[in-house]
């Protein structure tokens, strides 16, 4: 019993000592530009493995270099209510949670699709925020201790960080193709022009892509991602800047 309580004591420390890491990291970067991202390292080892090569693309730009256009489109399509809340959009995530549930009960009782082995689309919930804590320090998997972490982490970058500093280092550091990160990386990529230029309609493409950049690469003339621009077009004016 006494060794069963040493370990949970040293686990208990362990635990405090990562989080005590984590504020450390967090506080530091009201001050300094983060180098890397988990989720940036994880992607160019993936490349350097398919490909033998290292394609990287990332420019760290200032947040009043980075157009307003390109802020108030991620924000009208990530995140709406990022200026307003604490970290957690609780009314997002209860409206996901409802989507996720019709999508699995339509996805049983169709037979085709359950034999076929297709899984129901899962639809997110996440804030810009919890978007950057998970991008900055967690991996992809899903599962009930990474979320929590996940929680944690974005209650300390609300408390540490500005809302603005927040959106600054995810406009910079979120994926927009592989091996694309960050706004001026994805203006010059895609239309040839710093990310203080973007047009409105150049601004909602880029936001329109961000949930499957890679994706959204290789179909740069999709219906979908014109047809959705458009929506986030008329919603510029509405989404608040923080």
């Amino acid at each position: 019993m006494t060794a069963l309580l040493r370990w949970l004591v040293l686990l208990l420390l362990a635990l405090l000592a990562l989080q005590l890491f984590f504020v450390l990291r967090i506080a530091t970067m009201a001050v300094l530009d983060p180098q890397s991202t988990a989720f940036q390292r994880s992607e160019a080892w993936r490349i350097q493995m398919e490909q033998d090569r290292l394609q990287w693309r990332q420019q760290w730009v200032a947040y009043g270099q980075i157009s307003d256009n390109l802020k108030r489109a991620v924000i009208a399509s990530e995140d709406d209510g990022f200026s307003n809340h604490d970290g957690v959009d609780w009314d997002a995530l209860e409206k996901a949670w409802q989507k996720n549930a019709k999508a699995e009960a339509r996805t049983a009782k169709n037979a085709a699709a359950a034999k076929a082995g297709r899984a129901p689309k899962v639809v997110g919930g996440s804030t810009i925020t919890q978007q950057l804590a998970k991008n900055l320090f967690l991996s992809g998997e899903r599962t009930l201790l990474r979320k929590g972490q996940e929680f944690v982490l974005t209650l300390l970058l609300e408390t540490l960080l500005s809302k603005q500093r927040i959106l600054e280092i995810y406009l910079n550091s979120v994926e927009w193709g592989e091996g694309v990160f960050g706004a001026e990386a994805a203006a010059q990529r895609y239309f040839r022009k710093p990310a203080a230029k973007l047009t409105a309609l150049e601004a909602a493409r880029l936001a329109v892509m961000l949930p499957r950049p890679r994706y959204f690469e290789k179909l740069p003339n999709s219906g979908y991602l014109a047809e959705r621009a458009g929506v986030i077009v008329e919603r510029l004016p509405n989404a608040q800047l923080p």
